[in-house]
């Protein structure tokens, strides 16, 4: 039982076509944990920073979160 959320960063910046450096800019973040976000390399993410990126990317946060089952199975979580 158990599953986790998975950040979907990467999808949603390259259907914006958005670069790393220019959303780091937007959201007001370094690169490094910009990169860290979109890697999934973190544990938590703050809502505020969460909002930024949803703003900066015109999108929702069901947009790039999902849901992940303990056998890899992705649902959509919005």
């Amino acid at each position: 039982m158990g599953g986790r959320i998975v950040l979907r960063l990467d999808r949603m910046m390259a259907e914006r076509g958005r670069s790393l450096n220019w959303l780091a800019d937007r959201v007001g973040i370094t690169n490094v944990n910009l990169s860290k976000i979109k890697n999934n390399r973190v544990s938590a993410i703050r809502f505020s920073t969460l909002a930024a990126i949803c703003d900066a990317l015109d999108c929702v946060p069901g947009d790039i979160l999902d849901y992940e089952d303990d056998d890899g199975d992705a649902e959509d979580a919005g």
